[in-house]
């Protein structure tokens, strides 16, 4: 790796200053990521690995920073486990099935990988076009704390 300064800071290694990296959230600052926004549903650019890399590179490209963050979702997890997700203009996101009971629980389905394959394609691709430059950070959501 090219720049692991993140990994050493991780790691409690003495670094020259501080790793510097942009949540996901912090794309939406820039006209690039707008020109993606325009195009696309949140979740067709989540679920989207072409489209999901181009906006984890949008910081990675424009910022020289010393880490990449996948643009996905927390929400993914207890989607694919059989949640009703749905986004409301100006409320966000909900789910119509969430998680209350036991018997909710009983009822999610835990065989997912088929489901959240997206995600490991876009990590694919961005490490393609990371080429070992800085590293990739991801991330998910606890399906019982999403879900409630």
């Amino acid at each position: 790796m090219i720049n692991n300064l993140l990994l050493d800071a991780a790691f409690s290694k003495p670094t020259p200053r501080p790793p510097v990296w942009m949540m996901r959230q912090a794309g939406r600052f820039m006209p690039q990521y707008w020109e993606i926004k325009n195009k696309y549903s949140f979740m067709e650019m989540c679920k989207t690995p072409e489209i999901a890399a181009d906006v984890t590179m949008l910081p990675v490209d424009l910022l020289d920073i010393d880490a990449a963050i996948l643009f996905c979702d927390i929400l993914v997890t207890g989607e694919a486990m059989g949640g009703d997700l749905s986004f409301t203009q100006g409320i966000g996101p909900k789910f119509a099935n969430p998680v209350r009971t036991a018997a909710d629980v009983d009822n999610l389905e835990t065989e997912v990988g088929d489901r959240l394959q997206y995600v490991a394609d876009a990590i694919k691709v961005i490490q393609q076009r990371l080429n070992g430059k800085i590293p990739l950070i991801g991330f998910a959501g606890a399906p019982f704390t999403v879900m409630s």
